[in-house]
């Protein structure tokens, strides 16, 4: 499995994984200098926070923002994977344009709080994907912060954010719904850690997160069988969305 950090401007993924500080080394690969990923818990990793001190604002324009991100596509040894996966910033700006241009991606899901504040910008991600130029199958939503049950009332739930707002949007948009993850304290500390929650030894919300997992590969695969594999898309100009063709 490979880790992709495409959020260029706000870049998480080290300080996730435990390898804040870290600086790939390069390799040869059929005698061209390529940047070989970091790996941390069996997953290979590779992040713009990488190349940047972790105080540091990356001020970078789209094209500026899209070369890098080719590079740690193109320019990097990521080795035979059974997975890669993309983390996108949220939005459908110049780093989702370059995805699609270089990669065939696979699939894209979509992850939104249940407030519609947020489920505003996850319609606007799913309608970019299922743009008929751009053709990505979404797999699928996942609800994070879906509720929140305090350690010494388990079974009470309090829909902070509204309840159950993703999974109506996967309804509305005839998308599979794979799950949700509920707010917990220990998630939030594992994350600022580097240690991720799905190692957690005991713990319910392991659950959840291999939950999500199943249901997703379950959707990977009838896709491959039932889908012919994505095209990248030609960028034809600058303009917008209406600007690319397949």
């Amino acid at each position: 499995v490979g880790v992709l950090d495409a959020d260029i401007y706000g870049p998480s993924i080290p300080t996730m994984f435990d390898l804040e500080g870290a600086r790939p080394r390069s390799v040869q690969v059929e005698g061209k200098s390529k940047m070989e990923p970091i790996e941390n818990y069996g997953v290979k990793v590779l992040s713009i926070g990488f190349f940047t001190k972790p105080e540091q604002a990356v001020i970078w324009r789209g094209p500026m923002a899209s070369k890098a991100l080719n590079q740690m596509i193109f320019d990097a040894a990521w080795g035979d994977l059974d997975f890669l996966i993309v983390d996108l910033p949220p939005g459908t700006g110049d780093i989702h344009l370059s995805i699609v241009q270089s990669l065939p991606l696979t699939g894209a899901v979509v992850v939104s709080t249940p407030q519609n504040v947020a489920l505003s910008d996850a319609k606007k991600g799913i309608t970019m994907f299922q743009q008929k130029n751009i053709n990505v199958p979404v797999l699928g939503i996942v609800e994070n912060m879906s509720y929140f049950s305090p350690p010494e009332l388990p079974e009470n739930k309090y829909y902070i954010f509204g309840k159950r707002g993703a999974q109506y949007l996967a309804n509305d948009k005839q998308v599979p719904f794979l799950g949700s993850i509920p707010i917990v304290q220990s998630v939030r500390e594992a994350s600022d850690f580097g240690h991720p929650a799905s190692l957690q030894e005991n713990s319910s919300i392991v659950k959840k997160f291999e939950y999500v997992t199943k249901n997703l590969v379950s959707q990977v695969l009838l896709r491959n069988k039932n889908l012919p594999p994505t095209k990248v898309v030609e960028i034809t100009n600058l303009v917008g969305c209406e600007a690319i063709k397949s």
